[in-house]
């Protein structure tokens, strides 16, 4: 079932599908890991980061920064750490104004994992496309998780 999906983010290495968690119509479908629309699944959270930590140049999702010390061979690694020009700055503080992620999604970005759900029908063009889940609908499906295990 290994299936290429979008999500709007758009990180360059397509992440995949870690496990099918939710299916409003059969949990047989949940048991057996089919993927149709509107599914509920859970991807891997770390091209998001990338993407995110190189567009923005904010870190996201990582513990404790403000206490880590850092060595030369990381501060080159990691892209919210690496030394710019004036201009590239300018232009990444412009981008730092509007950078916002839900503090619910913060939390999946420290577990590595992110609740996604399948917007396309995989089964018709052999790709899923989706979303990452965040405010309300993200609440809902939290919810609905810890309802179902705590049966």
């Amino acid at each position: 079932m290994a299936q290429e999906e979008e999500n709007r983010w758009a990180p360059d290495p397509t992440p995949g599908i870690i496990d099918v968690v939710y299916n409003a119509t059969n949990n047989e479908m949940v048991r057996t890991k089919t993927l149709t629309k509107n599914t509920i699944v859970q991807i891997d959270a770390a091209p998001f980061r990338q993407w995110y930590e190189a567009h923005y140049a904010k870190p996201l999702g990582r513990k404790k920064q403000a206490e880590k010390k850092y060595t030369e061979e990381e501060k080159a690694e990691l892209p919210f750490l690496k030394k710019r020009s004036h201009k590239t700055q300018k232009k990444y503080d412009e981008r730092q104004k509007t950078a916002f992620v839900d503090p619910a999604v913060e939390e999946q970005f420290v577990a590595g994992k992110l609740y996604a759900c399948i917007s396309s029908r995989p089964g018709k063009c052999g790709r899923s496309d989706g979303y990452i889940l965040e405010g309300q609908e993200l609440q809902f499906y939290v919810r609905k998780l810890r309802a179902k295990k705590g049966k």
